[in-house]
């Protein structure tokens, strides 16, 4: 099952950072029912554009969640190496503290169904999935490894997808739909 606009997500288990001390906790994509998820691919920890996504997501987490999202950061990388990264501090090339998980995909079978693995080097491009209440995939992009993107267009996105209705080019939360 590959992830697709307008159909069911596929599900996923994956452990995350969100007990930061025990790294045991497990996520599925049932937990995220009734609420839109954000989940967002990323290549690599310690790397150079990926922590910038990553704390562009923090920065803006309490908007996110105000609209009923949660976020969820997934590599291929282990929650250990998770840990590190976070506890490393930005000064020194780490994210510091973060308020959403980041998940790890050791596996890569998550990031194979969600059509964003580089199988040949074992990572993921930069893939980002917004997934409605219901668990149906709602907007998918997908770019390579060298480009960030962009907190406000992806709350822009969602905005525009919680309306229901028809939203023209370059529409902004507040403005009539069609």
């Amino acid at each position: 099952m590959t992830a697709k606009v307008g159909e069911k997500a596929p599900d996923f288990t994956m452990t995350t950072t969100e007990n930061i001390d025990t790294l045991d906790h497990v996520v599925q994509l049932g937990d995220y029912q009734g609420k839109w998820l954000i989940l967002f691919f990323y290549p690599l920890d310690f790397t150079f554009v990926c922590p910038t996504e990553i704390r562009g997501f923090n920065s803006r987490i309490e908007e996110l969640r105000a609209l009923g999202a949660e976020v969820l950061g997934v590599s291929t990388d282990s929650v250990y190496s998770h840990r590190a990264w976070i506890k490393t501090s930005q000064e020194e090339g780490g994210l510091g503290e973060l308020h959403y998980p980041l998940a790890s995909d050791i596996t890569k079978q998550v990031a194979q169904d969600y059509g964003v693995l580089i199988e040949e080097k074992g990572i993921s491009l930069r893939g980002l999935f917004i997934i409605d209440p219901e668990g149906v995939v709602r907007y998918q992009v997908v770019s390579d490894l060298n480009v960030g993107r962009s907190v406000g267009e992806i709350i822009r996105v969602l905005q525009a997808l919680q309306t229901g209705g028809l939203c023209p080019i370059d529409w902004q939360a507040g403005e009539k739909t069609i």
